[in-house]
């Protein structure tokens, strides 16, 4: 029954007697507290700027940032980007060398034994397993077992946890004159990754096609004219920040 027909049922019933009405009264006000508290209780639970952001980033040379300053690295760029939304985070903790394959990558890992408390956990790594002559197929099972690992890092919670796609680095100078073929060969190893992120059920940033740009605006590209610049690490970082909220 709608509130307006209750409260004139209640005044026809018996105008004379004010109780019912104060009962009523009484009733509405705890309604709208209690819808009140769990509205609170819900926002907490969705958006907690006291809740500090714990970062692990997992890769290689993109992750750690090759010829661009600390601060530029993507990793920092996104702890920065969060603060600026009101998040507490902390300084990221990164185990990523330029070079690394997924076989290193996880040699690193098991040599650090990193905590498994972390609430953002990301994943970039293969260029260099195309980059050295190893096949899609036999990235897979690697890609695969590593994802597995920076799940646990999150402590089991794949909401925590996002795969970044491989930049092509055919659009740079360095990687230029084999571009086609260089880009045919990341869509295969990226083709692996993004599926693997998808059949567990984890994030995934498609940010290849931003790498693409690196011929229409070459500020794009690092100094030394094979990496991402912190322009370009920026613009990752524009592209994951709402999702990761």
């Amino acid at each position: 029954m709608p509130v307006q027909q209750l409260f004139l049922k209640i005044q026809a019933t018996d105008t004379s007697d004010k109780s019912c009405f104060i009962v009523f009264l009484k009733m509405k006000t705890y309604v709208l507290l209690l819808v009140q508290f769990i509205t609170c209780v819900t926002m907490a639970q969705t958006h907690n700027p006291s809740r500090e952001i714990k970062f692990l980033a997992l890769g290689d040379s993109y992750t750690i940032g090759e010829s661009v300053a600390e601060d530029q690295r993507w990793p920092m760029q996104l702890t920065s980007a969060l603060k600026k939304k009101g998040i507490s985070a902390a300084p990221p903790d990164i185990i990523a060398t330029t070079g690394w394959r997924t076989d290193d990558l996880k040699r690193a890992i098991v040599a650090a034994s990193p905590a498994k408390d972390y609430n953002l956990v990301s994943l970039l790594i293969g260029v260099n397993n195309q980059y050295q002559g190893k096949t899609a197929s036999s990235y897979a099972p690697e890609f695969e077992e590593l994802l597995n690992m920076t799940i646990a890092f999150a402590g089991g919670d794949k909401s925590k946890v996002f795969v970044v796609s491989i930049p092509d680095y055919g659009y740079t100078p360095f990687g230029k004159e084999k571009q086609q073929i260089i880009s045919k060969a990341i869509d295969e190893f990226n083709a692996v990754n993004k599926s693997i992120a998808e059949k567990y059920g984890v994030k995934y940033f498609n940010i290849t096609d931003i790498s693409r740009r690196g011929f229409e605006d070459p500020a794009l590209v690092a100094p030394d004219g094979l990496h991402p610049s912190g322009k370009m690490y920026g613009v990752w970082v524009d592209l994951m920040i709402d999702r990761l909220l």
